[in-house]
């Protein structure tokens, strides 16, 4: 019988103490971001009621009527591919964006934000196998990035984020999201910045980063099952 939703978080939030456990440290520095993609807000009501506030999306059209659902019950990340014409949806409505990786959409996002005269937290996300299929500034354009980033007076660089190659074994992650926490550590001598936040880690592979050091994994299909397809939206 497949678990419910407060069952299977549950159960996420258990995995996450043990893997914390594991690598001696303290529970509360790891955030469970939980994915929502496809998923409808009766369903994401299941989580929230549960206690959980902290969601994440990867597409702004869908996301947008979500948020404005669920107003004050729930806080936002957004984990995907931001297009740089979208930018200005994305201001105002995210705690923190995990996805910027160039220049030019950090910029628009800086210039989108000081029409609110805020700043938006942002990582940067980094492909780390120089993966085709994959968004992310490589590591040799890493620290020039986050000293650009770091100059936008409306911009927050708060970390890194990444998403590892598809691997057999969850294991295989580890070097990964090891060499993720080493140029963190790199990029932070060097540009003077704390990028204290790591998201990295998900269904199939969270608990390897959190031993690896994560402060943020994002967990969606062990949270609500597997996804629903989705429907095109009528023309």
């Amino acid at each position: 019988m497949t678990p419910g939703v407060p069952e299977a978080y549950a159960e996420v939030r258990r995995r996450m103490r043990e893997a914390c456990d594991r690598a001696h440290r303290d529970p509360s520095e790891v955030r469970l971001v939980a994915v929502t993609k496809t998923f409808p807000v009766s369903t994401i009501r299941e989580l929230l009621a549960c206690g959980h506030r902290l969601l994440g999306e990867n597409r702004i059209q869908e996301v947008l009527p979500k948020i404005d659902s669920l107003g004050a019950e729930a806080d936002w990340h957004y984990v995907g591919h931001l297009q740089t014409n979208k930018a200005r949806l994305a201001v105002g409505r995210f705690e923190l964006i995990h996805s910027v990786d160039s220049q030019r959409l950090g910029r628009e996002i800086g210039r989108s934000t000081a029409r609110t005269g805020t700043r938006q937290a942002v990582l940067v996300q980094v492909n780390l196998a120089g993966e085709a299929t994959k968004f992310g500034v490589a590591e040799e354009g890493l620290v020039p990035l986050i000293e650009a980033l770091a100059g936008e007076p409306h911009l927050d660089v708060r970390g890194l984020m990444t998403i590892p190659p598809p691997v057999a074994r969850a294991a295989e992650s580890r070097r990964w999201f090891a060499r993720l926490c080493e140029l963190r550590e790199v990029c932070a001598a060097r540009t003077g910045l704390a990028l204290a936040e790591l998201s990295m880690g998900m269904t199939d592979d969270f608990e390897v980063a959190i031993e690896e050091g994560a402060t943020l994994v994002r967990v969606g299909r062990a949270i609500f099952g597997e996804r629903e397809p989705l429907v095109p939206a009528p023309r």
